[in-house]
């Protein structure tokens, strides 16, 4: 079956050509706060989420991590969709239960295989969060990737492609790809269990520096 998407976005030029920009995709609704989409509660499989949604025509609507939590927990699948670049900010986005975070920078392609990949329940990382688990792997607090997996994502991190990785690593493309896959799920399994202290001392920050970013509680 197709996969459906709905969008929250405060942007009214977005809304209204998101499905002309993406004509293979199947928008089956767009929705200007998170509000309104939990009202109108569409058949949609995967919500694509823009994370700054207050303003003046609606400045109390839910934005940032409470916004990914109230759409998650109304049973969809959410894929961030943002022009935040604050590292912690999209790692917390995951750690809140979303599948993917994607920069408005990207291409409309690559944006769409984003979303796609959300949709049959891949996680989408983008590179600021893959570096920061880099780090995090080096400095021995994300411990339980096997030595391919530690190359793969060192790789990644740097912004190889998966050619020069399969030429630097004399493995597959689709081998690499497969071990990307089992590391995502880690990956999410990890940022969702994990506390805004253990980041903060194996990455040498002040105590209580992420505590206004990273979700209360791992979501249920």
């Amino acid at each position: 079956m197709t996969a459906r998407f709905a969008m929250v976005d405060d942007a009214t030029a977005l809304r209204a050509s998101i499905a002309d920009l993406l004509p293979a995709m199947r928008f089956v609704s767009v929705h200007r706060n998170v509000e309104e989409l939990l009202e109108e509660r569409p058949p949609a499989d995967v919500v694509i989420l823009d994370l700054h949604l207050t303003n003046v025509l609606q400045p109390a609507a839910s934005q940032g991590i409470a916004a990914v939590r109230q759409v998650i927990g109304a049973g969809y699948r959410v894929c961030v969709y943002t022009q935040e670049e604050r590292r912690f900010v999209l790692a917390a986005c995951l750690a809140a239960g979303a599948l993917g975070v994607v920069s408005k920078a990207s291409s409309l392609e690559d944006a769409e295989m984003s979303f796609r990949a959300v949709a049959e329940g891949e996680l989408v990382l983008p590179p600021a969060v893959t570096g920061l688990i880099e780090v995090l792997a080096r400095r021995g607090a994300f411990t339980i990737l096997t030595p391919r997996q530690r190359d793969v994502l060192a790789g990644r991190a740097r912004g190889l492609t998966y050619a020069e990785l399969s030429r630097s690593l004399f493995l597959s493309e689709s081998t690499l790809r497969g071990y990307w896959r089992d590391l995502t799920g880690t990956v999410s399994q990890y940022l969702q269990a994990t506390s805004p202290g253990d980041i903060e001392r194996a990455l040498g920050l002040g105590p209580g520096d992420l505590i206004d970013l990273w979700p209360e509680t791992p979501p249920s």
